[in-house]
């Protein structure tokens, strides 16, 4: 019983002792954090630039924003006057470096 009880206290300390070790690898977070925040500013200032335009269809238009300042455009338009607009707002949002587009026209929706 000893034994047993012995080998599984190996096993697990060995198990912690891995998590443990791989856990001191990891990079801090501090410079990550600033990335996401400037990202994620830039997304909510489309999405704001995009709803003060009062477009309907602009809100089937999904936002995001890589670590790099490029802007991926998903979803749906309405026409493609809309899909424009949302590609021309984000182009001349500061700090976007580039504008993805896969915003499908999509009259019936």
């Amino acid at each position: 019983m000893k034994t047993k009880f012995a080998i599984t206290c190996l096993v697990f300390g060995a198990l912690l002792g891995s998590t443990v070790a791989a856990s001191a690898e990891e990079p801090t977070y501090a410079s990550q954090t600033a990335t996401f925040v400037k990202d994620s500013a830039i997304t909510t200032t489309i999405k704001t630039k995009l709803a003060s335009e009062h477009i309907t269809s602009l809100e089937r238009i999904h936002v995001d924003t890589d670590t790099n300042g490029v802007v991926w455009l998903t979803g749906s338009a309405r026409t493609q006057e809309a899909a424009d607009k949302a590609v021309s707002v984000a182009r001349d949002t500061e700090r976007v470096t580039a504008v993805h587009s896969d915003i499908k026209v999509r009259i019936s929706d």
